[in-house]
């Protein structure tokens, strides 16, 4: 893979069942030599008026980075980012002291805040790293920059919804700067999860990995739904599936 391949298009959506699908091909692509990255939202050079962020929520990024490759010293600000690994490793460093290594069930959170610098490497010199980074808009500009990792037990998401963040930090989730929070569940086939999304609240389901069906219709990796509340989102998985979830103010 060579060059930049940038949908500059705009896409449509298909709306189900009150539900507004976003099917994986439909994303923006950047391919480059170490990199295969396909964008949520617009970002980098893909551009679509429709598709700037849901809510708070900016950026999903479906990263694929090459064995030794990754992101150099680059800076942010105003931006909470979360990293979550779903296969292989990532090497971490940041201009707060903050560093160290990401494997799956490991989440990352970093407040750019007023400014921060930081990288991001596969780990592994022989094996690709599966990711998603994810940007969403703090509540106000300015805050103190920080970075956090935590392991969450997969146990905890087995057929469940585990609450990785959070505006608060309850129940051990990472505390984010904005009125947003992150759920994933790792969906059996043939089994199922429910969420309700109240009054004035927005979700955005996202299949991170397998297939599912949400309100009779099939999702593959890739794929996502927007909700608005009120509203009870049932997933039932057609394979092992990985989901996430943002209930967003």
């Amino acid at each position: 893979m060579k060059g930049i391949d940038a949908m500059t298009n705009t896409t449509t959506t298909t709306t189900h069942g009150g539900y507004e699908i976003r099917r994986a091909d439909e994303r923006g692509a950047t391919r480059i030599g170490w990199l295969d990255s396909r964008h949520s939202f617009s970002f980098g050079g893909y551009r679509d008026p429709a598709h700037m962020g849901f809510r708070s929520l900016r950026v999903i990024n479906d990263d694929w980075i090459a064995p030794g490759a990754g992101f150099g010293e680059h800076p942010h600000r105003d931006m909470e980012i979360l990293t979550w690994v779903l296969e292989g490793a990532v090497r971490h460093a940041d201009s707060t002291g903050g560093g160290g290594v990401i494997r799956r069930g490991d989440l990352q959170a970093m407040s750019a805040g007023s400014g921060i610098r930081h990288s991001e490497f596969n780990a592994s010199e022989t094996d690709p790293v599966h990711l998603l980074q994810i940007w969403i808009m703090p509540r106000e500009d300015g805050l103190t920059p920080r970075y956090d990792q935590r392991r969450f037990d997969a146990v905890g998401r087995r057929d469940a919804w585990q609450l990785l963040a959070s505006p608060d930090g309850r129940g051990g989730s990472m505390p984010i700067g904005q009125d947003a929070s992150m759920l994933v569940a790792d969906v059996g086939a043939g089994s199922r999860v429910t969420r309700a999304i109240a009054p004035g609240r927005f979700g955005y389901l996202h299949v991170a990995t397998g297939s599912v069906e949400v309100d009779g219709t099939a999702l593959e990796a890739g794929d996502a739904v927007k909700i608005e509340g009120p509203a009870e989102i049932v997933v039932e998985g057609s394979s092992d599936s990985q989901v996430l979830l943002f209930d967003l103010g």
